[in-house]
């Protein structure tokens, strides 16, 4: 069985095929620039192709999609009739989803119902389902929700204290993202660590330029520090974090900009790039920090605190921890930044093996073998997680 994942972005539809019998990717990549001067990269093992296209909409980077997998020098299937499904990551399925759906006309409705909940994401995903459905209708497509592994989440953990209105008729409430990670990582991070998922208590923290930290009790999500949209939580490459909301109207009187505007810089102008005033690339600023850039160190100092602080909450929440997983692209992949982390959890018995977090190995146990909580990176796949859900649902 062969399944296409398509992610799509507002101006760039990124794709991986699968061959889902030994879960090998054939080819991945990605159209960039859509409805501008658009750039389309096609990658394969060991190869990378790209070409200059005119793509209008999402349709037609699709079309160009399918006709990348097809080329007859560069493809890797011969006909269309090998993708036997379609998998989609979509970013909010508010209470409507606790699993991943198989797409019809109710779905879609549903979908798009969520825009006002995730008004960035889910027109956008959105956009790319309709795409699929035109160029390619008798494949069966399936919608996989970033949120929906949280809907495990407690009535205590959701609920926010405003009045109860809000939620009954807007459904004001935290609902929680990365899960389509969570879900990968969870029972690996289990399998690594020797617990029985279903009697195990573990923190997964997503550290990337978008950043969460999810509390798990027997390989259900039962908190998760992202809110009713992503930009709560840990401070973030670009996103603010927890704030005082009350900060929003007084920036508002003192700039003289609107709601949207202030809401616009705390998702894009925010976290560690509004705090150094350099970039949003953790790299970026620890190699400031390094050269005497004090408010480069500050912005990390801030990130790695809130860290500690929601992985303190969520051990307390679970009634201590077996395990912690580090994943995501800085979780995964910065030597710096993970030390600074580990350094971070030492009030929970964690100790950091320096030598092990040397190395670039994919699962790296960071922890030494006398911490009383082991700490493992655990490299995360959200496309091979929508490929399975895609197949078990097909």
């Amino acid at each position: 069985m062969k399944v296409l994942v398509i992610n799509c972005g507002s101006s760039s539809l990124k794709y991986k095929l699968f061959n889902m019998e030994n879960e090998s990717v054939l080819a991945a990549g990605q159209a960039d620039r859509i409805g501008l001067d658009g750039i389309f990269i096609r990658k394969a093992p060991g190869e990378r192709t790209e070409w200059n296209l005119s793509m209008a909409n999402h349709t037609e980077a699709f079309r160009a999609v399918l006709d990348a997998l097809t080329d007859s020098e560069f493809g890797v299937i011969k006909s269309l009739d090998e993708i036997d499904a379609i998998g989609h990551r979509v970013g909010h399925g508010g209470e409507k989803f606790t699993q991943s759906a198989v797409v019809n006309d109710e779905v879609i409705k549903a979908i798009d119902d969520c825009a006002d909940l995730a008004p960035i994401h889910n027109p956008i995903h959105l956009r790319g389902i309709l795409a699929c459905k035109e160029v390619m209708p008798d494949v069966p497509s399936v919608a996989v929700f970033d949120t929906a592994f949280h809907q495990t989440m407690p009535t205590k953990a959701y609920l926010y204290a405003i009045p109860l209105k809000y939620y009954k008729e807007y459904g004001v409430r935290r609902y929680g993202f990365h899960g389509t990670s969570c879900r990968f990582v969870t029972p690996r991070l289990a399998e690594l660590a020797g617990l029985d998922l279903n009697n195990s208590k573990m923190i997964i923290c997503h550290i990337g330029s978008g950043a969460s930290i999810t509390a798990v009790k027997n390989g259900k999500s039962i908190d998760n520090s992202m809110g009713m949209t992503p930009v709560e939580g840990l401070v973030m490459g670009t996103r603010s974090g927890d704030i005082d909301p009350a900060l929003i109207e007084f920036l508002c009187k003192k700039e003289g900009k609107s709601v949207s505007e202030i809401t616009m810089m705390l998702n894009t102008d925010s976290g560690v790039k509004g705090l150094s005033e350099l970039s949003n690339d953790f790299r970026d600023l620890l190699d400031a920090s390094e050269q005497g850039n004090t408010d480069a160190g500050n912005a990390i100092d801030v990130l790695v605190y809130r860290i500690a602080k929601y992985v303190g909450a969520y051990y307390m929440a679970l009634g201590g921890c077996d395990a912690i997983a580090l994943c995501g692209g800085a979780g995964e992949g910065n030597i710096r930044l993970r030390k600074k982390i580990m350094e971070s959890f030492a009030a929970i018995g964690v100790k950091l093996d320096e030598e092990a977090n040397q190395t670039m190995e994919e699962e790296i146990r960071l922890s030494t073998a006398d911490s009383k909580v082991p700490v493992w990176v655990v490299p995360t796949d959200e496309e091979l997680m929508i490929a399975r859900e895609t197949a078990s649902l097909v």
